[in-house]
């Protein structure tokens, strides 16, 4: 295990590694946790914690299936393979794994611990918006966040910061009424919110593992996110 790797004790007993990335410019920076796909903490999301970092982010990136797969890195054209660790997760582990990462970030001498910041993609999309409903992040956002509505709607109150939401029209996996039903939640509860469909990008459109990969989509989203956290006291 390199250096870039740290191990986090969760509140129910177990030990989390997440992997680290950070600015090369001495002094402090803000904080960013970074939630996976359901294919583990792999080469794709090590490579963003490591984009963030350049753009001025103490990133860190907990790997979530910790209880059922330490280590787990499943492959793209293989659902199959990382079903019984996403089918094992709990909102109670979610939860803990959530606040350990926040808790580690906050306690970081490299790390602002009033600017911290969240995002995820697929599965992690869900997970960056529960972040927002337990621990006071400044900004949070969720790329083709899947499980968000229903389930998880009864957590729009009690969102702590503005949430920015990526969409692919594409999308055969979260269609239109998912991403209303979503929508009109923050709206209704008055909560602070951008929303961005691209209309011509599938589901995992940022990834560019993915044969579902958009160059120009994922560039524009990234600009639209950098600028997001950086209006909400980011770097």
């Amino acid at each position: 295990m390199s250096d870039k790797y740290v191990s986090l004790r969760v509140s129910d007993g177990t030990v989390m590694s997440a992997y680290v990335a950070r600015p090369s410019s001495p002094g402090k920076h803000p904080g960013l946790m970074l939630f996976q796909e359901a294919y583990g903490v792999n080469a794709h999301i090590r490579d963003v914690a490591d984009r963030f970092a350049k753009a001025g982010y103490v990133t860190i990136a907990p790997e979530l299936f910790h209880r059922t797969g330490p280590g787990f890195e499943g492959s793209y054209t293989d659902f199959d393979t990382t079903r019984p660790h996403f089918s094992a997760l709990t909102p109670a582990g979610i939860e803990a794994d959530i606040r350990a990462s926040f808790e580690w970030l906050r306690s970081d001498s490299g790390t602002f611990p009033e600017r911290i910041f969240c995002t995820g993609y697929c599965m992690g999309g869900r997970v960056s918006f529960i972040a927002n409903s337990i621990v006071p992040v400044r900004a949070a956002a969720s790329f083709y966040g899947g499980g968000i509505a229903p389930a998880n709607l009864e957590r729009v109150p009690r969102l702590n910061a503005p949430m920015l939401f990526f969409w692919g029209g594409r999308d055969k996996h979260i269609g239109p009424d998912t991403i209303a039903a979503v929508t009109g939640a923050l709206r209704a509860a008055g909560k602070p919110f951008v929303n961005v469909e691209i209309s011509d990008a599938e589901h995992g459109f940022f990834c560019d593992a993915r044969a579902a990969y958009n160059r120009t989509a994922a560039v524009q989203a990234w600009g639209l996110l950098l600028t997001f956290l950086r209006e909400n006291g980011g770097a």
